[in-house]
């Protein structure tokens, strides 16, 4: 027997050899490790779905559901709060493990086991799954923190925009032009600033799945309008036309969604549109799914889709690739956080859509999104 110090661990073994399960559960308790035991693929995933383990010790060979099924299900539809690794255990004349490591399996040892490998191995998975709990542990910190962080930041910064607000209307006294310019400098960057610090705290909300959408019948014809509307101040300075190309025979335009986001989604697009724009146009089209091929589908009768296109400088294909990471820059003398089209994305994605964007330097840019009529 190695002479290892006490190690703690919660082990689920699976193996519907009694003796199997006995001798692994004897080398490990003497260790020092807590083992609890399933005699079946089943009754392993009833136990791991009421109380999660640190690792699984799971047999390949099982009547009703083998090991590779139990492995699929761990990884693939099991929404478990931690990663838990599984280290196969397989008889020497099993063809085929690495089936098992490519369905997510860790590790695995060959029967019949020895002491020194057996601990070994489930020494060296309980590390990895250490390493994983610890690397999850300071990401949920850092994203609690940046959370916190621009959470607390709006309260100054709508105060400021109110103030400044006061200020250009006059309300606290003449002020000299010089002034009145310096303030709306002011109050520009710091619109800017609040609307970044929003566009962060909603991605944060995303990614920590504290996002609740409230799914409503939306009209898309008349919510681009609305946009539309609104933006159209944008694009004026610049003498942008922005045309509205609804397709007659989209009805109806009403799809299932949350409004607010959907707001927050087309103005984010629409907004980009203008702003990287100088000359030309700003087009908002909305087509009857039948009549677009961008998102082949089995049930395409079931989607409608929304194209946004620009004039602009276009994008080149390196970036193309990257647009809708997080924190991704464009090149653009103009380019923002690197997140609006994050966001964007993570939006669609929570409506059951897609988007793609299709551009050519010097010839503009085209955003598709495609969204379903019913969620």
């Amino acid at each position: 027997m190695s002479s290892q110090t006490s190690h703690s661990g919660n082990i689920l073994v699976v193996d519907d050899s009694p003796d199997n399960v006995f001798l692994i559960k004897t080398i490990l308790e003497e260790e020092g490790y807590i083992i609890n035991t399933a005699e079946n693929g089943f009754s392993a995933l009833a136990q791991l779905q009421a109380l999660p383990c640190d690792l699984v010790l799971l047999d390949l060979m099982m009547p009703g559901m083998d090991g590779y099924e139990v492995t699929r299900r761990i990884r693939g539809e099991m929404q478990l709060p931690q990663y838990i690794p599984i280290l196969l255990i397989t008889a020497h004349d099993t063809p085929n493990v690495a089936r098992g490591l490519d369905l997510g399996a860790d590790d695995f040892i060959r029967k019949p086991v020895t002491v020194d490998e057996l601990l070994a191995r489930v020494r060296s998975l309980l590390r990895l799954k250490h390493s994983m709990d610890e690397r999850d542990e300071i990401a949920r910190q850092r994203e609690d923190f940046v959370s916190r962080l621009t959470h607390d930041l709006r309260t100054p910064l709508v105060a400021a925009d109110r103030m400044l607000t006061l200020f250009q209307q006059g309300a606290l006294g003449t002020l000299s032009p010089q002034m009145q310019e310096a303030i709306v400098i002011m109050g520009r960057s710091n619109s800017n600033l609040l609307s970044m610090v929003n566009t962060l705290l909603e991605v944060y909300r995303f990614e920590a799945g504290r996002k609740t959408l409230a799914f409503q019948p939306v009209d898309l014809s008349r919510l681009l309008k609305e946009v539309a509307g609104e933006l159209t101040p944008l694009a004026q300075p610049k003498g942008l036309v922005i045309n509205l190309d609804f397709d007659d025979t989209a009805n109806p335009s009403t799809i299932t969604g949350d409004r607010l986001e959907l707001h927050r989604l087309f103005t984010n697009l629409i907004g980009n549109a203008i702003k990287f724009t100088e000359s030309g146009s700003v087009s908002i089209r909305l087509k009857n799914p039948t009549l677009s091929n961008s998102f082949p589908t089995d049930k395409i009768t079931d989607y409608i889709t929304v194209e946004i296109a620009d004039t602009g400088p276009g994008i080149p294909a390196t970036e193309q690739t990257i647009l809708f990471e997080r924190f991704r820059q464009g090149s653009h003398k103009i380019s923002g956080s690197g997140l609006g089209l994050y966001l964007s994305r993570r939006i669609i994605e929570a409506h059951h859509g897609k988007i793609i964007a299709n551009s050519e330097l010097g010839k503009g840019s085209v955003f598709i999104v495609s969204l379903p009529i019913k969620q």
